[in-house]
């Protein structure tokens, strides 16, 4: 995330999709309940993280990143498929090489 902020990217421009555990902002967020979660994506004011189950509801943004960090083939194919199709200049994949390969079937 440093790296893609300290390039020039707004905060703004960026989603990030985890198909396993939520990343702690997330989690933090959805502490306060689903509406103000929500509220601070259609804001647009900063990074907005997300967990794959529930991505299909999430904008598409310059800069989508997916962390396959856990849950199932089917489950980490799905995420990469929405994410392909959200990112409108980048998209940036993360986790293990050999799983992400599998999930797309093709080397990476």
């Amino acid at each position: 995330m440093d790296l893609l902020l300290d390039s020039g990217r707004a905060p703004s421009d960026v989603l990030v999709i985890t198909t396993g555990e939520q990343h702690p902002w997330a989690t933090h967020e959805l502490s306060f309940g689903e509406t103000s979660y929500w509220a601070q994506h259609d804001a647009r004011d900063d990074v907005f993280y997300t967990d794959a189950t529930v991505a299909a509801r999430a904008a598409s943004r310059p800069v989508v990143v997916v962390a396959v960090n856990g849950e199932s083939e089917t489950a980490a194919a799905s995420a990469l498929s929405l994410a392909h199709a959200r990112a409108t200049a980048l998209l940036i994949v993360c986790g293990d090489p050999q799983r992400i390969n599998s999930v797309l079937g093709a080397g990476v």
